[in-house]
């Protein structure tokens, strides 16, 4: 089984339950409260990125590594940050602006940054990337579907908020189940490469989370932004990676997609303790 055919509609669904969710409202946040949209903004866009490529050159990760482990970092968290900013009892509304906003700008910084990090780590191991094919499966497999999910809900709200009822319940179980067959297929390598991912990208998720913390305290956000702003620095978008790595048209290499894979597992595990933490503060 191609895993393709599996995470191509897994993330098209995805991206138009977060369409359901969006309204044209919350892409005006920013202008109302900048400093919490521009912390998250910079945490997700520029800050982790920057962390990935700096943890993944100081541990020495294989470049085939270090190209999926950078990928994983610029892929934008989907509409699950903003349900476990709920359950943080976070500031829901800046998550789902963050949200937004981060899955538009990175239409454009993916393909800017993964060129870079391919033409410095991929020149030794033969890997390119195409940015134009990478731009328009961007454009195809999130823009459209998310501008769907938002007119369909502007158009037939009571049926979108079935529709989204329902999908919102799909979501994690298709994640869990694109992961399982992926780890089948590919359990290998997953596992012999295990250790060390695993210690970066733990790394990378709690770091990714303090300067959130970080960013959080130079902005004087509020309790309720600064753990939204940690939630969403420190989840990322496991399908998108998936789908750009996998994809016939971009890279075509499931071993891109494992850092991805180990990130899916290790990023609940440190925010669902998160989450149990501050709940009981």
């Amino acid at each position: 089984m191609n895993t393709i055919w599996i995470v191509l509609p897994i993330l098209t669904l995805l991206m138009f339950e977060l369409g359901l969710n969006l309204k044209l409202e919350d892409f005006r946040l920013f202008k109302e409260r900048p400093k919490p949209v521009l912390a998250g903004l910079l945490g997700q866009i520029i800050v982790l990125p920057a962390l990935a490529w700096l943890i993944g050159w100081a541990l020495h990760l294989d470049p085939i590594f270090l190209i999926g482990f950078v990928l994983i970092a610029c892929c934008p968290g989907g509409s699950s940050s903003n349900v476990f900013s709920m359950l943080a009892r976070g500031d829901v509304a800046l998550s789902v602006s963050l949200t937004a906003c981060s899955s538009i700008i990175t239409l454009i910084t993916v393909p800017l940054i993964m060129e870079w990090v391919t033409a410095s780590a991929g020149s030794h191991i033969n890997v390119h990337l195409p940015v134009g094919k990478l731009f328009m499966q961007n454009i195809v497999l999130m823009f459209l579907p998310i501008l769907v999910g938002i007119a369909v809900r502007k158009r037939w709200q009571t049926a979108a908020h079935k529709i989204h009822k329902v999908l919102s319940k799909v979501a994690f179980p298709a994640l869990i189940f694109l992961a399982t067959v992926f780890f089948i297929q590919n359990r290998e390598a997953i596992i012999e490469s295990f250790a060390q991912l695993g210690l970066s990208i733990t790394v990378l998720i709690l770091l990714a989370m303090g300067s959130g913390v970080l960013l959080s305290w130079l902005m004087h956000l509020s309790v309720k932004e600064r753990r939204t702003i940690v939630i969403e620095i420190g989840m990322q978008n496991a399908a998108q990676a998936i789908a750009i790595a996998s994809s016939p048209l971009v890279f075509n290499n499931d071993t891109i997609a494992i850092p991805a894979i180990i990130y899916a597992l290790m990023m609940n595990i440190i925010l669902i303790t998160y989450v149990a933490v501050v709940k009981k503060q």
